[in-house]
C-alpha cells in the first residue's frame, strides 16, 4: 500500500474533525492504489463536496424533470387566441362573439350595396350617352343625391369598424357590448339605403329600356352604313369597267367619307343618338348611289333610245308641218275667216318648234357623250315638249277641215248628240223629285236657250260653223257640270 502525504483537510490530520466540511470527503489526486472514501453518514446527492462533473449530471436530470410540468401549464393559454387569450372568458367572449356577428352582418349589407350601386351606376351611364331628355337629366340628379346617402352609411360603417378591435384579449364587456350595437346601426342604415337604391332601379325601367334599345339598335346601324358604302364602292366600279365614268356619283360617295371617319371614331365620341341618326343617313345616301350606278348603264341606253326616237319624230313633224299649207288654203277657200283665222301661223310655229327640237337634241347629244346625264335628260324633256306642241298644232289644221266638212255636211247630227245631254241631265234632276232644284234647273235651262241660238247661226249664205261647233261644244261641258254636282250631292245623302 503506498503512503499518502497528509493532506490539510484529511481526516487523519489532527483538527480536521468537528468542521462542517470535514465531514465531506474532499477529492483527492488518485494515486494508483489508493481508495476515496466518503462517510455513510453523508445525503446521497446534495453534499457540498460533490464532484463538478456530478453536479452538472445532477442539473441537466432536474431539467427535464421540470419540462412536462412547464409545457402542461403553457399548452392552455397557446390555444386560448391571440396567444396569450384564456379559453374560458365568460360574459366578454360572449359579448365579443355577438359583436363580431354584428360586424360579419354589416360587411355583408356594405358588400351588398356596393355592389348595387356598381351595377346601377353602369344604367345611369348608358341612359346618359344615349338620352338627352329631362326626364334623363332628372335620373342623373337623383344618382348623384343617392350617391351622397350611400357615402354617409359607408362612412358611418368604417367609422363603427374602426372604432372597435374585437381580437384585443383585454376587451371588455361593454365595450364589446357597444361596438355590436354601432355595427347594427351601421347595417340597418346600409339596408335602408340600399332600399331607396332599390326603388330608384326600378322607377329607371322606362328609360333603360330606351337607353338599351338604342344602343342595341347602334352596332347594326353602323355596320349596315358600313355595308352600304362598301356595295355602293363596289356598284361604281362595275360601272367604270362597263366604259361610263359616273363621276356625279363617285362625288356623292366621296361626299360619305367624312361621316364614316365619325362612324368609326365611335358613339363614345359623337354621342350615341348622333352616330345613329348618322349611320341612318349615310346607309340610305350609300343605298341611293348604289341603285342609280346600278341603273346607270340601263339610263344611258335609255337616253341613247329617246335621242333616236325623238330625232325621228321631229323628222316626222317637219314632213306634216309642210302638209298644214295645202289644209290652210282649203279651209280658207270653202269656209269664213273666222273658222280658220286662228290657224293662220301654225305652218311657221311648227317649223320654228322643229328647229328648237333638232338644236336642243343636239345638246341632249353632247351631255350624253360627257356623260352628264342630268343635262340630258332635261334636254330630253324639253325636246319633247316642243315636239308635242308642234303635234297638236299641225294636227289642230287637219281636225278643223275634218269636223267642219261633218258639221257642213249634216249639222242635225252634232244638234241631236247635244240635245241628248240637256234631256238626259233634266231626266236626273227630276228624279225623286215634284219640281227641280233651282241650282240644277236655271243652268240646265240656260243651256236650252244657248243651244237655240247656235242652231240659229247656220241659218243664212256663209254660216260660221266653226263657232255653232265651239257652243255645242260649251252647252255640253255646262250640262256635264250639273250633272256631276246633282250625283255628287245625292251621294253625300244632301
Amino acid at each position: 500500500m503506498t503512503a499518502t502525504p497528509p493532506q490539510p483537510n484529511s481526516p487523519s490530520v489532527p483538527g480536521a474533525q468537528g468542521h462542517p466540511d470535514r465531514d465531506v470527503p474532499q477529492l483527492v489526486r488518485r494515486v494508483p492504489g489508493d481508495t476515496v472514501r466518503i462517510p455513510r453518514s453523508a445525503p446521497y446527492g446534495i453534499v457540498r463536496g460533490t464532484p463538478y462533473g456530478t453536479r452538472r449530471a445532477l442539473r441537466d436530470t432536474l431539467t427535464l424533470v421540470a419540462l412536462p410540468l412547464v409545457a402542461a401549464l403553457a399548452l392552455p393559454a397557446a390555444f386560448a387566441g391571440g396567444g396569450t387569450r384564456r379559453w374560458f372568458g365568460g360574459r366578454a367572449e360572449s359579448q365579443r362573439a355577438e359583436a363580431q356577428a354584428a360586424k360579419d352582418a354589416a360587411a355583408a349589407a356594405f358588400y351588398e350595396l356596393d355592389t348595387a350601386q356598381r351595377d346601377l351606376r353602369i344604367s345611369i351611364e348608358t341612359i346618359a350617352a344615349v338620352d338627352d331628355s329631362p326626364a334623363a337629366h332628372r335620373a342623373i340628379t337623383d344618382f348623384d343625391a343617392l350617391g351622397r346617402r350611400i357615402d354617409e352609411a359607408s362612412h358611418q360603417y368604417i367609422t363603427a369598424v374602426d372604432a372597435h378591435d374585437l381580437d384585443r384579449d383585454d376587451l371588455e364587456a361593454s365595450a364589446a357590448a357597444g361596438a355590436r350595437t354601432e355595427l347594427t346601426k351601421a347595417k340597418d342604415e346600409l339596408g335602408r339605403v340600399k332600399q331607396e337604391l332599390d326603388r330608384f332601379a326600378a322607377g329607371l325601367g322606362p328609360l333603360l329600356g330606351k337607353a338599351e334599345t338604342q344602343l342595341a339598335r347602334l352596332a347594326p346601324a353602323v355596320e349596315r352604313a358600313r355595308q352600304g358604302l362598301l356595295a355602293a364602292s363596289n356598284a361604281l366600279d362595275a360601272v367604270r369597267e362597263s366604259g361610263l365614268t359616273a363621276d356625279d356619283l363617285a362625288a356623292r360617295l366621296a361626299a360619305l367619307a367624312p361621316e364614316l371617319t365619325k362612324l368609326n371614331q365611335g358613339a363614345g365620341q359623337h354621342g350615341v343618338p348622333q352616330t345613329l341618326e348618322r349611320a341612318e343617313r349615310v346607309a340610305r345616301e350609300a343605298e341611293a348611289v348604289r341603285v342609280e350606278a346600278g341603273r346607270l348603264p340601263e339610263k344611258a341606253a335609255e337616253i341613247d333610245h329617246r335621242l333616236v326616237s325623238l330625232r325621228t319624230r321631229a323628222q316626222a313633224l317637219t314632213t306634216r308641218a309642210g302638209q298644214v299649207e295645202p289644209v290652210l288654203s282649203e279651209l280658207r277657200r270653202r269656209f269664213t275667216v273666222a273658222c280658220w283665222q286662228d290657224l293662220q301661223n301654225v305652218p311657221d310655229g311648227a317649223a320654228e318648234n322643229v328647229r328648237q327640237a333638232e338644236l336642243k337634241l343636239k345638246e341632249a347629244q353632247a351631255a350624253r357623250d360627257e356623260q352628264r346625264w342630268p343635262d340630258a335628260t332635261a334636254l330630253l324633256s324639253t325636246v319633247r315638249a316642243l315636239l308635242n306642241s308642234t303635234d297638236e298644232s299641225v294636227s289642230a289644221a287637219g281636225d278643223r277641215l275634218r269636223r267642219l266638212n261633218a258639221v257642213q255636211k249634216d249639222p242635225q247630227q252634232e244638234i241631236d248628240r247635244t240635245r241628248f245631254a240637256i234631256r238626259d241631265a233634266q231626266r236626273l234632276a227630276m228624279a225623286g223629285r215634284n219640281t227641280p232644284d233651282p241650282r240644277h234647273a236655271r243652268p240646265l235651262d240656260d243651256s236650252v236657250a244657248r243651244l237655240e241660238r247656235a242652231i240659229g247661226t247656220l241659218e243664212g249664205r256663209h254660216p260660221d260653223y266653226w263657232h255653232f261647233l265651239t257652243e255645242t261644244e260649251a252647252v255640253r261641258q255646262t250640262v256635264a257640270r250639273v250633272v256631276a254636282q246633282i250625283r255628287e250631292e245625292r251621294g253625300g245623302g244632301h
